[in-house]
């Protein structure tokens, strides 16, 4: 849907707005009269007062004319055909409601419509995630969530087939790892325990006629060496008695009493074969690698969030380009401010373009979304706008004096139009 022209009556005088089809920037209004004429343009399309006169194309090509005069009964025309059809166009109460047609309301077409400053900021907390992946090189990243999503499938697979779950195997592949390592510690323990124990006893063999040859000095050393292998041999224990307490500790939350005991209650349970239960192992293993890389990339953000928003990520990652094309010198914290507010402009548009139950869109009316952004990135996000105005009708109401200067230098270009307060105070009054 797309506004050609706003007649706005208020006793003798009218106001009328000539719209471009792309973007029609309204300069010189302050926040009151832009809070007002962002309720007319929304009471335009539902059950408005009196005096307020809308012309429109809707989707499938039709222009309409709705006229609401003062003294008369309000009626919807079809403009190419010559045709009252006002009966297609009204609410159960009899009044004219396109809002009602779409299944909207004036409260959520207008939260809808209106976009401003606050709304810019809001969407910051959910675009976080997208900017935080888009910024990433995007070959790496989906690649790093196929190996992910795929080491993911597969452990599910290989869980279902045995009987058990990927819970399981996380806590097969713990046991196992915890296992492996006190066995190694334990022969680590036993060889040193010999060695240690071999050291100590001929130091101690040798320490009777070096004390005949050389008195209480000469065994010193021996007695040094020998208490050397004794600790030796308890740092080695130590190490064998953690990793048994951790193997416990593993043992105990799969609800065993011993590695033994672990087998023969959950394992030999689950799984049909060995062969079944290192396949299962070998899975857990490379999906902890792949989840690995993952995190690497994307931090805390969860994969199948990530795929949800596969078509979000790579749009923001074509702005960013886009805003800020590569080769140039980068300040990273403004290039992702400026590319998160190009995001929220162009979910903003995307939003509105299935809106309504209908099918039908709705023009998006920006009331001075910019006024905190800094004026050297804003020439960019004016640039992601027009584009934008290619798909998505935009009224732009602004008191910027930048907004201003950038909109009639582009009105030249014929890709929007720009009226001014001084245009709108002696405008004539223009029938529909």
């Amino acid at each position: 849907m797309q506004f050609e022209r706003l007649v706005i009556e208020s006793g003798d005088n009218s106001i009328s707005f000539d719209l471009h089809p792309r973007l029609t920037v309204i300069a010189g209004l302050g926040q009151m009269e832009r809070d007002g004429l962002v309720n007319e343009f929304v009471g335009a399309l539902g059950n408005s007062r009196s005096g307020v006169h809308l012309e429109l194309l809707a989707a499938n090509g039709n222009r309409f004319a709705i006229f609401r005069p003062n003294n008369s009964a309000h009626r919807v025309i079809d403009v190419d055909a010559r045709l009252d059809v006002t009966a297609q166009f009204t609410d159960a109460t009899g009044a004219i409601n396109l809002l009602s047609r779409a299944g909207l309301d004036h409260h959520r077409a207008r939260r809808a419509m209106r976009f401003n400053a606050q709304d810019l900021a809001e969407s910051a907390a959910r675009d976080e995630f997208i900017q935080q992946l888009a910024r990433l090189d995007q070959k790496q990243l989906w690649v790093a969530a196929e190996a992910l999503s795929s080491a993911q499938r597969r452990l599910e697979e290989e869980a279902d087939a045995v009987g058990s779950s990927v819970e399981d195997a996380a806590v097969i592949e713990r046991i196992e790892t915890h296992h492996q390592n006190f066995e190694r510690s334990q022969d680590q323990n036993e060889t040193v325990r010999r060695a240690t124990f071999m050291v100590a006893g001929f130091a101690a063999l040798l320490s009777v006629p070096m004390a005949r040859l050389a008195g209480t000095l000469g065994v010193i050393p021996l007695a040094a060496i020998a208490c050397g292998a004794v600790l030796v041999s308890l740092v080695y224990w130590r190490r064998m008695e953690s990793a048994r307490k951790r193997e416990a500790a593993a043992l105990a939350e799969a609800g065993a009493h011993s590695y033994l005991g672990f087998h023969l209650q959950r394992v030999n349970s689950l799984l049909s074969s060995d062969t079944g239960r290192r396949r299962l192992i070998a899975a857990a293993e490379e999906h902890r690698f792949a989840a690995q890389r993952w995190a690497a990339l994307a931090g805390s953000i969860d994969v199948q969030w990530a795929g949800e928003n596969y078509h979000e990520i790579a749009a923001a990652a074509k702005l960013r380009q886009e805003v800020h094309p590569a080769g140039g010198d980068e300040d990273h914290h403004a290039l992702d401010d400026t590319a998160a507010t190009a995001h929220a402009v162009v979910t903003h548009l995307g939003n509105l373009r299935n809106l309504a139950v209908s099918g039908e869109s709705f023009p998006a009316l920006f009331d001075e979304p910019f006024v905190n952004i800094e004026s050297g990135v804003l020439p960019a996000l004016l640039e992601v706008m027009v584009r934008g105005s290619q798909h998505q009708q935009i009224i732009l109401l602004t008191d910027s004096p930048s907004v201003t200067s950038w909109a009639q230098l582009e009105e030249m270009t014929g890709a929007l139009k720009i009226i001014e307060p001084t245009a709108l105070l002696n405008a004539a009054p223009t029938p529909l």
